[in-house]
């Protein structure tokens, strides 16, 4: 008998934010035997889906939540809807929430990170960061990468269940920390599927066999794990969003500011940043990130 596991099952759970990331985290738990106790997204009706599938309730105020958990999962969008959900809402998590644990998966700029972790302590709570560099259906299979950013004893706390959604699971350091690593692993995704859409996007151009150009690629130096992901969609204007172009563009944006805070000029990043800001500029920035491609073929913008 696993005491430690058995122990830490006894937390209950809660989910804010339930978009495709979100839920699946939650499913992944709740088949590993944890109590989902709550969920809340500003989606109410996809909420109400999921507390339905998994056995969980749906809440449409953000204290509720936190009363009916002991440990809260957010996985949101941007700073701003951060902020709302912690710090700015009338309704909002740190009401009551004296030894609570938040643990905030999305990808925000480290300074945010830092500020809801101070107001979570200031409220009796603890906040630690869950930055995840993998895929939705990893998120289902409990394959994440995930990388922590926070206080030890809140680490621990949490780290029986987190190993049960991941396969890699590394604390980078203190609170803040571990959004920087993530804006690092994103901006280098980024700039390698947009240096991927130009590659493809000339080879066509030049009338090559794209089948034949993947193959050499993935041979030589100009392979990565972006070829693996994102070739095929690209070649067949394939961008259903796994992971949306204007989030690439977000996290370009934070890695740019933590560079010009460093006193660093990232052209790449830049330049990067600036393609899939004409995406959204298009209508586009709800596709996947490889319609970056669609800035890249002939014909095709």
């Amino acid at each position: 008998m696993n005491t430690q596991t058995d122990t830490h099952k006894k937390e209950r759970i809660a989910f804010v934010g339930v978009g495709r990331m979100g839920a699946n985290m939650a499913r992944r738990l709740h088949d590993c035997g944890y109590e989902v106790t709550a969920i809340y997204d500003i989606n109410q009706d996809q909420a109400a889906q999921l507390a339905d599938e998994i056995g969980s309730k749906h809440y449409t105020q953000l204290a509720e939540v936190t009363a009916a958990a002991d440990i809260i999962f957010t996985v949101v969008s941007n700073d701003a809807a951060m902020r709302q959900i912690f710090i700015d809402g009338e309704d909002n998590l740190l009401t009551d929430a004296q030894g609570k644990l938040f643990i905030n998966c999305a990808t925000l700029t480290p300074g945010l990170q830092q500020e809801v972790a101070t107001a979570a302590t200031e409220a009796g709570a603890s906040a630690i960061e869950g930055s995840m560099a993998s895929s939705i259906s990893q998120a289902r299979e409990g394959k994440l990468f995930l990388m922590i950013g926070g206080d030890t004893v809140a680490f621990e706390r949490a780290q029986p269940i987190l190993e049960q959604m991941s396969i890699n699971l590394k604390h980078i350091g203190a609170i803040g920390k571990a959004s920087q690593v993530k804006a690092l692993v994103n901006m280098v995704m980024n700039i390698n599927t947009a240096a991927l859409a130009e590659g493809l996007g000339l080879a066509d151009a030049l009338g090559l066999d794209l089948k034949m150009i993947c193959e050499v690629f993935a041979q030589t130096g100009a392979n990565s794990r972006v070829l693996e992901t994102d070739a095929a969609d690209m070649i067949d204007r394939d961008h259903e969003s796994w992971f949306m172009a204007e989030h690439a563009a977000k996290d370009s944006g934070i890695a740019q500011a933590l560079a010009e805070e460093a006193g660093l000029n990232l052209p790449l990043n830049i330049a990067t940043k600036q393609q899939y800001q004409r995406l959204i500029d298009s209508g586009k920035g709800q596709l996947d990130k490889s319609a970056i491609s669609e800035l890249t073929f002939h014909g095709r913008n």
